[in-house]
């Protein structure tokens, strides 16, 4: 009963969140606020994620590719397609449901413990739609671009493994690059991505709105948070792929 009691809720807070706006300027301020929160201050981990994986991806590649029949440029295909496919759509949401699932739960569950959220329910404010919308919304415009991002450099950092230890020349790893691209790929690492933001944002801020007691509440809303984000990342994760391919 209480996973129908949760799911109630969560449906209740996304269908209370569309309502007319009581101050246009102001809902437009906090949606720039946390498209900054949660994209500009996501951009370092990103980056160091995306290269890393890239360049191991390339590294392990070249190791189990033993046969002399197969030519080096698919080391680059393998690297591009597992790196669209795969690691930037679900490496980076999962990290990034630690990362700003977190802090998003744990936010709104400090102003729900501190009554701020009351007291702007007492002002005639819908908290719902200025405190959670704007969540939702940055994380949609924002995290396909991280995820975009984290795929040209995880394809670059695994160019850049791949020559410096000799493994493949620079001209070799671009013709293989470009050898039987599908553009189906990158419209599905984006189906995901649009997924998994949905998925983070609107879980953390379910967790933490509803939070009920103090800060060790606060601590677990945001733990559980995360924990539900990630397996509801992978779930849809096999969904997805046993739909779209």
């Amino acid at each position: 009963m209480n996973i129908f009691t949760e799911l109630g809720r969560f449906l209740l807070m996304i269908t209370g969140m569309f309502s007319k706006p009581e101050n246009m300027k102001m809902y437009w301020k906090e949606f720039m606020h946390q498209c900054v929160e949660i994209g500009i201050r996501s951009l370092g981990i990103v980056v160091i994620i995306s290269v890393f994986m890239g360049a191991v991806s390339a590294l392990q590649t070249a190791y189990q590719l033993v046969s002399p029949l197969i030519p080096l440029s698919t080391i680059a295909q393998i690297v591009r397609d597992t790196v669209i496919l795969e690691f930037s759509p679900t490496l980076v949401c999962i990290v990034l449901a630690g990362v700003v699932g977190s802090k998003i739960a744990g936010e709104l569950g400090n102003m729900r413990v501190s009554e701020q959220i009351d007291a702007l329910e007492i002002m005639g404010i819908n908290t719902r739609t200025y405190l959670v919308l704007p969540k939702i919304l940055a994380a949609l415009l924002t995290i396909p671009m991280l995820v975009i991002i984290s795929a040209v450099l995880g394809i670059v950092g695994g160019k850049l493994a791949a020559v410096a230890t000799g493994i493949v020349s620079a001209s070799q790893f671009d013709k293989g690059l470009f050898q039987y691209f599908k553009p189906y790929n990158v419209f599905f690492a984006l189906a995901k991505s649009y997924t998994f933001a949905f998925i983070i944002s609107s879980i953390s801020s379910f967790y933490g709105y509803y939070v009920n007691g103090g800060a060790l509440e606060i601590g677990r809303a945001s733990t559980k948070s995360v924990v539900v984000s990630c397996v509801l990342i992978l779930l849809a994760d096999y969904v997805l792929s046993a739909i779209l391919l």
